[in-house]
């Protein structure tokens, strides 16, 4: 810089860009404090990734005991195309769940390291270029996003970048739903438990532990859940036979 020149008021395009990004990830991790519940969290997930990256459709499974579970998909053509490989246990979404890695076809019609099944599947459906991220929460796949273009190489390294960010934000308030949503059910068996262990002791004169003792046999013997005996008890006034 010459003497007495002024510096330059010009702003950096990249930095602009990387500002207005991380503006972009400060809103969405905010939309998804508040939303409440699994499928509410997944829907928001699906949607934000539509609208950030050059996608045609997106989705979300989640994954319970290895096995993926579809849970939301912004486009129905591509229900098929998930139905496809949980039911045949295999392609690309299975192996971003086996492997706990990122899977990209870059190609559909380039690339013949899938079932041959599922590359006529992806034709038919107008699918040329598929993304499926794992969602890591403790070193465990739960869920995984997934990304359809009907181009090839509709996804470029920046549209990756953001789709690792996006999964990150994601798992965290997946994570974060299930949790509540698990509490929820374990507040509300304890309530249905504890009405049916009232009825019990008004009933048949019992002390607290007694009641809860033969609600627990009942659940054994029948194989069920002790909350759902518990509110059999609580609608019928009767136990279950």
């Amino acid at each position: 810089m010459a003497d007495g020149e002024e510096p330059s008021t010009l702003a950096d395009p990249a930095e602009g860009r990387d500002r207005a990004g991380a503006a972009v990830f400060a809103q969405l991790a905010t939309e998804l404090h508040d939303v409440e519940g699994v499928e509410e969290t997944v829907e928001a997930v699906v949607h934000f990734a539509l609208a950030a990256l050059q996608c045609t459709a997106a989705g979300v499974t989640l994954v319970a005991g290895g096995r993926p579970e579809v849970l939301a998909s912004t486009d129905p053509r591509v229900a098929a195309l998930y139905r496809l490989q949980i039911e045949a246990d295999e392609g690309p979404l299975i192996t971003a769940v086996r492997e706990q890695r990122l899977v990209v076809v870059a190609d559909v019609d380039a690339d013949d390291d899938w079932p041959a099944a599922w590359i006529e599947q992806a034709r038919a459906v107008g699918v040329r270029s598929v993304v499926h991220l794992p969602l890591l929460v403790g070193g465990r796949v739960a869920a995984v996003l997934s990304l359809f273009g009907d181009t090839p190489n509709a996804f470029g390294p920046d549209d990756l970048a953001v789709a690792e960010i996006l999964a990150r934000h994601a798992a965290v308030a997946i994570a974060t739903a299930r949790e509540e949503a698990s509490l929820a059910q374990a507040i509300d068996a304890r309530k249905l438990v504890g009405q049916a262990m009232g009825i019990l002791m008004e009933r048949y004169d019992l002390e607290s532990d007694q009641a809860f003792e033969v609600l627990k046999r009942y659940s054994q013997q029948h194989n069920r859940k002790l909350r759902d005996v518990a509110q059999e008890l609580i609608e019928t006034r009767l136990l279950p036979r």
